[in-house]
């Protein structure tokens, strides 16, 4: 099937692309990136007042199969996933069992070949069972195809042992990707610490308890020369230390989520466990500090960390509900109205921390527009308003403190592969 997408403005930054081209979609791959194409036996979409670019990935979400089918399953969660412009999705380990051997990703694998419908990126744990005390088999999970490691909900609290783990990362050429919390200083808090967390008579989880651990590990990272990735990065602290380090050459990166640049800790207040998430939600001059870290390229990447819960598990005490939301869906439009509106970012560095930089850091094919590959790409409407609604949800899940928003920007299609698996915001 051949597609001829027309009049769009086309963002790649990736091959440094931006203006009005024509893409020529033949035999799944990207055949032509120019002006004035002949759109002779091709199915023609008119991008006329949208943005066309590389289809979004996200290097961190929970798709929660194997082992909590009730709450996300791969079907459900690619679903929703293509709802929000994305083409590649990155699953994090923490499935039960743990995604620590290569029989529980060749598991996986066959469920993701049988129902996904966007591609899907293994990630591997770092430690057997996540438990923190065994390195997992790094040379063979990354032979089955993992494309990165992590203990992702746990730190690897062993300095020790994450060294280790470190050297032999780097050996594999695989990222290792860390959850920056110290348990002891967390104490299991359930908000941010402070006056709201003393006003809401809530344990408070202070940042020092990100902070320190992020500065731990870029000490070890340092020392072993080996690449870090730091997980959803929520304070002020840092993103000073991360951006210091940089300048220093270690070879680290980070990534936050757009409930980090959006919402404050303030929005606690109500008691809806739909804020509650960990790192928990900061303070306004956190919010601040993030949005300069996306600007001056602290922060590599906005991924969702995409955790499903039902809506069972949300609705007890704050105390008892688990940590995570929902952010497929919503990811893009957030990230427009906070970032692009706001003068934050501009459209190309949007789709740098989206897609490009995101496919890049993983070591895959994804983020790119390159003649001859995969046609993986999103045609955004970018002044499109509407409601997210509870009932319109693709994923299983519902718990997002979004719900009943108005966002601006909606993914309109969607091509997978050169196969169109949304069009005119219609999935399938």
């Amino acid at each position: 099937m051949k597609y001829l997408i027309k009049n769009g403005t086309v963002i790649d930054p990736a091959n440094k692309i931006e203006g009005e081209f024509d893409i020529l979609i033949s035999d799944g791959k990207i055949a032509k990136v120019a002006k004035s194409l002949d759109a002779s036996g091709a199915e023609v979409i008119d991008a006329k007042g949208k943005v066309v670019a590389p289809g979004l990935v996200d290097m961190h979400s929970h798709l929660r199969e194997p082992g909590r089918e009730y709450k996300e399953t791969v079907a459900t969660g690619t679903r929703a996933a293509i709802r929000g412009g994305y083409t590649t999705i990155a699953c994090m380990p923490n499935t039960e069992p743990a995604l620590d051997s290569i029989e529980t990703i060749k598991s996986l694998e066959g469920i993701i070949k049988k129902s996904a419908l966007t591609n899907v990126a293994v990630i591997g744990a770092i430690t057997k069972a996540r438990a923190g005390k065994e390195l997992t088999d790094f040379a063979g999970l990354k032979k089955k195809g993992v494309v990165a490691l992590s203990d992702d909900g746990s730190s690897v609290e062993d300095a020790e042992l994450l060294k280790e783990a470190l050297r032999r990362a780097k050996n594999e050429g695989l990222l290792l990707i860390e959850h920056c919390e110290d348990p002891a200083l967390s104490a299991k808090g359930v908000v941010n610490r402070g006056f709201i967390s003393t006003k809401m008579g809530l344990k408070g989880m202070p940042a020092v308890s990100e902070y320190e651990r992020v500065r731990r590990d870029i000490t070890l990272a340092k020392k072993a020369a080996s690449r870090l990735h730091i997980a959803h990065v929520s304070c002020k602290e840092s993103i000073d230390i991360i951006r210091k380090a940089k300048k220093e050459g270690v070879l680290v990166t980070a990534e936050t989520c757009p409930h980090y640049f959006a919402l404050t800790e303030e929005c606690c207040t109500t008691y809806d466990t739909n804020t509650k998430m960990n790192p928990p939600l900061r303070a306004k001059e956190d919010i601040e500090a993030i949005k300069g870290g996306l600007k001056d390229g602290t922060i590599d990447a906005i991924s969702t960390d995409h955790a499903p819960h039902t809506d069972a598990e949300k609705d007890v005490e704050f105390d008892f509900a688990p940590f995570g939301i929902i952010g497929l869906e919503t990811a893009l439009g957030i990230s427009i109205m906070e970032l692009i509106d706001k003068k934050v970012l501009s459209w190309p560095e949007l789709i740098l921390k989206m897609s490009a930089n995101p496919g890049r850091l993983l070591g895959i094919h994804a983020g790119s527009l390159k003649e001859g590959t995969g046609a993986d790409i999103v045609i955004i409407d970018p002044g499109k308003e509407f409601i997210y609604k509870k009932d319109s949800i693709e994923s299983k899940s519902k718990n997002s403190p979004f719900i009943g928003w108005k966002l601006k920007g909606l993914a309109a299609f969607v091509f997978v592969g050169g196969k169109l698996v949304m069009n005119d915001g219609t999935i399938g």
